[in-house]
């Protein structure tokens, strides 16, 4: 991160210059921020539901498993944790790369987050899912809302808040 000062003028305060971060670094804070975020949001809501961590990540290593993911125990939980943050470092290095060439993706970073998390999650649950070993079945209503609401709030918009500070080399 680069912070600099500029000397005010007389009875000025000091204006800080925008934050920057090398790609490396926000790809790298996006991917934890998101993975930390979505898996807590689906903890909680499956938690609710009555499934409990261990299960939600076993869900997840099922994508790759299928349905002996169930009977893995730790090990496919941890699968699943891995798969997880994956794709978590997938879908932010995918927005910061894409916010490098089209400037929006950095001018109005908020909404085009928010319009990016909900996209993420259609393509993940309408087409990425049904091609996976996961088994499925429709998407409850609830589970629908707080897949788009969670993924605009807690994977688009931090891949965005990231993208936005990136150096922008030529």
């Amino acid at each position: 991160m680069t912070f600099s000062a500029i000397n005010p003028p007389d009875g000025n305060k000091p204006q800080v210059a925008a934050r920057t971060l090398h790609i490396s670094r926000a790809i790298l804070y996006a991917t934890l921020v998101v993975g930390a975020l979505d898996a807590t949001d689906g903890v909680i809501f499956l938690g609710l539901q009555g499934q409990n961590p261990i299960q939600v990540l076993q869900y997840i290593a099922s994508s790759l498993l299928g349905a002996r993911s169930f009977s893995g125990g730790l090990a496919t939980a941890g699968l699943g944790l891995a798969v997880h943050f994956a794709v978590s470092l997938a879908v932010a290095a995918i927005y910061i790369f894409a916010s490098r060439r089209v400037a929006v993706l950095r001018t109005k970073w908020v909404l085009m987050g928010l319009l990016y998390g909900a996209g993420v999650w259609a393509v993940m649950n309408l087409l990425l899912l049904p091609l996976t070993a996961t088994a499925h079945g429709p998407i409850a209503i609830a589970a629908m809302v707080n897949g788009l609401v969670g993924h605009a709030l807690f994977v688009g918009l931090p891949s965005a808040y990231f993208a936005k500070d990136v150096e922008m080399i030529e």
